[in-house]
């Protein structure tokens, strides 16, 4: 039985409400080519009308047959079906059941096999030290105060030389909105929590919390990147005020590889 604390409890039901209410990040992908996502992970493709281009750089989708994946805090049925098209034997931690049932859903889909395993990222002790070959995480340290915690968990699990992928929506951005006629600051760079509509916790860390706390839980820094949502100058099209159109004005995402180091 998952023990839970406040902020488990209510992201939780947020996330359960937004699998009822069938929210973008809910909805498994079930029309996935194959042939599609090997040619983005050599990069031929580089537009954005794939759902797909979300999971990048996109050589980290190659050589992932036969590794062992661990998708973390990414249910949904989105992520996960990436890398068991690819061949990857894929575990998916998620708080939520909802979203859980969302990766059988596109692994039955596909035909391929999966692990699901309800959990908090913030307590991995459910599975098995020195057992991922890579972690996939995108955008789910807001959901959680401190994530060394994470990171201390994920160095537990992933193998010596093992890769893991963290993405972030940079900090900045909570601050900006559209006032009908720009974009503005909203909110100090200093206010460090907010909350949604459903009471869920929004947390933002700060750039040392995020590289620093990385460094010291054991891992050595690769690669950042920074991703479509700051790359692609489509985004510039898209309705003013609307989200696309913010992330083509205001960074938006940037994502960290790095590698567990081998202790002495």
């Amino acid at each position: 039985m998952m023990t839970q604390d406040k902020i488990a409890a209510v992201n939780q039901r947020h996330w359960e409400e937004e699998v009822r209410r069938k929210g973008g990040y809910t909805l498994p992908w079930l029309g996935l080519d194959v042939e599609l996502i090997n040619r983005y992970a050599k990069g031929e493709l580089t537009s954005t009308a794939h759902p797909f281009h979300v999971m990048y750089p996109p050589e980290s989708l190659l050589g992932v047959k036969g590794k062992d994946v661990l998708c973390l805090a990414s249910g949904g049925g989105q992520q996960s079906a990436v890398f068991g098209l690819l061949g990857a034997n894929v575990t998916v931690v998620d708080l939520s059941q909802g979203q859980l049932d969302g990766d059988k859903t596109a692994a039955k889909h596909y035909g391929y096999s999966i692990q699901t395993v309800q959990a908090d990222m913030r307590d991995l002790s459910c599975l098995s030290s020195d057992s991922f070959d890579l972690v996939h995480q995108m955008y789910s340290m807001s959901w959680i105060p401190d994530v060394r915690e994470v990171y201390e968990g994920v160095a537990r699990l992933i193998r010596t030389d093992g890769v893991y992928y963290v993405g972030y929506w940079q900090p900045a951005v909570a601050m900006v909105g559209w006032n009908g006629q720009d974009y503005t600051i909203t909110k100090p760079y200093a206010e460090r929590v907010d909350r949604g509509d459903r009471g869920e916790f929004d947390f933002r860390h700060s750039m040392d919390e995020i590289f620093n706390g990385l460094i010291e839980s054991g891992f050595s820094i690769l690669r950042v990147c920074e991703g479509p949502f700051s790359q692609h100058t489509e985004y510039l099209d898209a309705d003013v005020g609307s989200w696309n159109h913010q992330m083509g004005y205001v960074a938006g995402d940037f994502l960290i590889m790095a590698k567990k180091v081998e202790t002495v």
